[in-house]
């Protein structure tokens, strides 16, 4: 079984459906993923908003990742959006649920029952 945590994977992040798109490769993609929703990795995905996980495709090597993320980065567009709609076809976010909400804010000094409910 694969550690989700040391999951290695070539992956695309989308700013919207059929916007810009961005493709990547990590050995961590579960933490790679996370900065990219965060915003917290400078560079063109952050610059062009692309939080969502779109497409990714896990590897039991890196350099069998590494090559393939080097293939898919020389295609055509129209291909990247087909690889994308073959099985997403709803551009759903895939690690929607990879990640736990925060739990809501304790305003201090107000009672429990002037709190936000616990979601």
């Amino acid at each position: 079984m694969r550690d989700p945590d040391h999951m290695i994977g070539v992956y695309i992040m989308a700013s919207r459906r059929n916007g810009t798109i961005y493709t990547g490769v990590s050995g961590q993609l579960v933490a790679r993923v996370a900065q990219h929703r965060a915003g917290t990795t400078e560079g063109f995905a952050k610059e062009y908003g692309c939080k969502t996980l779109v497409w990714f495709e896990p590897h039991d090597r890196i350099d069998e990742a590494i090559g393939r993320e080097k293939r898919i980065k020389k295609w055509r567009r129209a291909w990247k959006l087909a690889l994308i709609e073959e099985s997403n076809p709803q551009w759903l976010d895939l690690a929607a649920d990879w990640f736990q909400e925060p739990p809501p804010a304790v305003i201090p000094g107000r009672s429990e029952a002037e709190n936000p409910e616990p979601r």
